[in-house]
């Protein structure tokens, strides 16, 4: 009878621990997406408007007489 009483005991005992928690959701890092910029167009542009400032500049000044 003691066996019984040890064995049901220790029996109680082991289970509750078993069952203790739940499950719960995996936590997830949000995923980085770098966004790709075109700087081509910019680039490109800049040196196209001022090689057309400098040679409407050329063009206009054209040769002024001296002063007598």
């Amino acid at each position: 009878m003691k066996k019984a009483l040890v064995l049901s005991l220790s029996l109680a005992l082991t289970s509750t621990a078993a069952v203790a928690g739940g499950v719960s959701e995996p936590v997830m890092e949000p995923e980085v997406v770098a966004e790709q910029t075109s700087a081509s167009s910019g680039g490109v542009l800049v040196p196209l408007l001022l090689l057309l400032l400098v040679a409407a500049a050329l063009s206009s000044g054209g040769s002024s007489p001296a002063p007598v």
